[in-house]
């Protein structure tokens, strides 16, 4: 069957009126996303401090950060911050979002005492954090909370796990939130046919729940690992704007911005940056390739 006349008219006013829609959305994208980035790029070729004149460095910047052991010691740590906070925030959530997932209004009350750090900024968090893990004053005064003495942000080998804790107690209420909303989609019609069947809450969890949940577990996960990229402001505050002790915290955004703002080094810095959209954009394309997420296949299983 051929296209009639009608027909083709129709169809190019739709991609008309679809790039028209588009066109302000891509627009901005392209100011405020593509154009930044693209300066970040050329000038990770150019030496700068920051206020001097701009000088062509060519490949100077490119191998004086990748044969640096500090860049590599940044980018281990900040694949060890997204691991560990992906193993130790995933359980928590989905367990927290199949709790209060059911109607009730005690749950309620909790969803909304464990959305409460959300509405906080980073830095009321970490200055906040910062109070509650002084060893003089903080929480370690506490009777039974000895333990918690410990200069737990002034131990190398403790300062990292403390940032990881924090960060998954700020972020962990959005991600169940996300699980929550996931599970109450799950039609009742499987829970339901399944009792029936026999099936224990353990069996119901594993054979309904979990696979009904899988684009949910992928789009958090996604969030959760680029996300990891991105945290900055919380182990700035944390780490009293060094990355301490030492190098313990130093991950790839604070490297970054040391080295363009405290070493004056904006091609270096510049560098760092690209490196962070490039293994970001792999880490997410990755992600989505091995997930099969765009097949976007129905998760009304069972009701067929």
């Amino acid at each position: 069957m051929t296209a009639t006349p009608h027909a083709g008219r129709t169809a190019r006013r739709r991609r008309v009126s679809g790039a028209v829609m588009a066109a302000p959305a891509l627009l901005l994208f392209g100011l405020f996303g593509v154009l930044p980035l693209g300066g970040v790029l050329v000038l990770g070729f150019a030496d700068w401090d920051g206020l001097g004149t701009i000088s062509w460095s060519g490949a100077d910047n490119w191998t004086a950060v990748f044969t640096d052991a500090a860049t590599w010691d940044a980018l281990w740590l900040t694949v060890k911050v997204m691991v560990i906070s992906w193993v130790v925030q995933t359980p928590i959530s989905l367990a927290l979002g199949v709790f209060q997932a059911p109607a009730a209004r005690w749950r309620a009350v909790l969803a909304v005492l464990w959305f409460l750090p959300l509405v906080l900024s980073a830095v009321a968090i970490g200055l906040a954090w910062q109070a509650l893990l002084d060893p003089s004053f903080g929480l370690g005064s506490v009777p039974g909370l000895g333990f918690l003495a410990e200069p737990l942000l002034g131990s190398p080998d403790l300062a990292l796990y403390t940032v990881i804790f924090v960060i998954a107690w700020q972020f962990i209420p959005f991600h169940a939130l996300l699980y929550q909303a996931g599970v109450r989609q799950i039609p009742a019609a499987l829970y339901e046919a399944a009792a029936i069947d026999g099936a224990s809450r353990v069996q119901r969890f594993l054979v309904i729940t979990l696979p009904q949940l899988r684009y949910t577990l992928i789009t958090s996960s996604t969030l959760m690992l680029i996300g990891s990229l991105t945290y900055f402001d919380l182990i700035f505050v944390l780490s009293g704007g060094t990355g301490g002790p030492g190098t313990a915290t130093r991950v790839l955004p604070l490297a970054m911005y040391i080295t363009g703002f405290q070493s004056h080094d904006m091609g270096r810095a510049s560098v760092l940056a690209t490196t962070l959209v490039v293994f970001g954009l792999v880490l997410s394309l990755l992600i989505t390739r091995l997930s099969r997420f765009t097949a976007m296949d129905s998760q009304q299983e069972g009701l067929t």
